[in-house]
C-alpha cells in the first residue's frame, strides 16, 4: 500500500483511502450528466408549455436560471442531503467524501458543482478526465478546490472484526478508572486496530504507540507494566463500550419505569379500559 492510497485520520492513523478508479468515476459521471440533461430538458420543455408574455431580457434570464439550477443548485442540493452521493454514484456504489475521509458539507458540494459546469460540461468532461487520470485518487479539479474525492462503497474493503477483551487485562480494566474518551480519539483507536494488521510494522508500532499514549491520560491506574499498546487500545475499548451500553440499557430501564408511573392510574380508582 503505497502513501497515496492512504489517508490521515484523527490523530494520524494511516488508513487504505479507497478512492475510486477513473473509469468507475466516467461511468458515474455519464450516468448523472443524463439525468441533469433530463431534467433540463424537462424544465425548459415545462416553461415552453406556459404561455408567457415576456420580452427577450426576461426569457434570457429565466433560461440561465433554469441552467443554473440543473446544472449547480440540483447536484450541490442532492449531494448535500446523500452525504456525498447521486444517482451515478449509487449506481456504482461511489460516494464523495473529504480528504480525510470524512463526510462533505454544503461548500464542498458547491464548489464541485460550481467547478463543474466547466470541466465537464463546457469541455465536454475531457477537463475533468485528463485530470482524474494524472491523480492518484481519480481526483478532478473541483475536488482539489473543494479537498474531497471519490471512494469505493463497495468492493473497497471488509468491516471490521468486533473488538475482544484480552483476558489477561480483564480484571486490570473491570476495576480501572476509565474518563470518557474524545468521540475522535476512540474512533481513531478504533479504527487502527481494525486496520493495524494490513499497515507497515514500524508505522504499525509508531502509530499504536502514540494513540496508546494519548488514551492513558484518561486511564487510571496505568496498566501492567509491559502491556503492548494493542492490548492496551483493546481492553480501554472494550471497556467502555461495555459500560456504555450498561449504562444505556439501565437508562431505558428507568425510562420505562418512570414511564410506567406516571402513566398508572392514583390508587383506588378503576381503569375503565382494563
Amino acid at each position: 500500500m503505497s502513501d497515496a492510497d492512504e489517508i490521515l485520520i484523527g490523530e494520524g492513523v494511516a488508513l487504505e483511502s479507497g478512492a475510486a478508479p477513473v473509469t468507475l468515476r466516467m461511468l458515474s459521471g455519464l450516468l448523472d450528466v443524463a439525468i441533469t440533461f433530463a431534467a433540463l430538458y424537462f424544465a425548459f420543455a415545462v416553461f415552453d408549455a406556459i404561455p408567457f408574455n415576456l420580452n427577450d431580457a426576461w426569457l434570457g434570464a429565466i433560461s440561465i436560471l433554469i441552467t443554473f439550477t440543473c446544472l449547480v443548485f440540483l447536484p450541490m442540493t442532492v449531494e448535500t442531503l446523500t452525504r456525498g452521493k447521486s444517482l451515478g454514484r449509487l449506481a456504482v456504489g461511489l460516494r464523495t467524501v473529504r480528504d480525510d475521509g470524512g463526510p462533505i458539507t454544503v461548500r464542498h458540494a458547491f464548489i464541485r458543482a460550481l467547478v463543474g459546469v466547466v470541466e465537464i460540461y463546457m469541455t465536454a468532461g475531457m477537463l475533468a478526465v485528463g485530470t482524474s487520470m494524472l491523480s492518484s485518487r481519480g481526483k478532478r479539479i473541483g475536488d482539489y478546490l473543494a479537498g474531497t474525492y471519490s471512494m469505493r462503497t463497495r468492493g473497497g474493503g471488509q468491516r471490521l472484526a468486533p473488538l475482544m477483551m484480552p483476558p489477561h487485562l480483564a480484571h486490570w480494566a473491570n476495576t480501572a478508572d476509565i474518563a470518557r474518551l474524545p468521540d475522535s480519539l476512540a474512533l481513531t483507536g478504533r479504527l487502527f486496530l481494525g486496520r493495524a494488521a494490513s499497515m507497515r510494522p514500524e508505522s504499525r508500532d509508531r502509530i499504536g504507540r502514540q494513540i496508546a499514549a494519548q488514551v492513558g491520560q484518561y486511564v487510571s491506574p496505568p496498566p501492567p507494566p509491559g502491556t503492548h499498546p494493542e492490548y492496551f487500545l483493546a481492553a480501554v475499548l472494550t471497556s467502555r463500550r461495555d459500560r456504555e451500553y450498561a449504562q444505556e440499557v439501565s437508562r431505558l430501564r428507568r425510562a420505562d419505569a418512570e414511564t410506567a408511573r406516571v402513566g398508572a392510574l392514583p390508587y383506588g380508582v378503576v381503569d375503565a379500559e382494563k
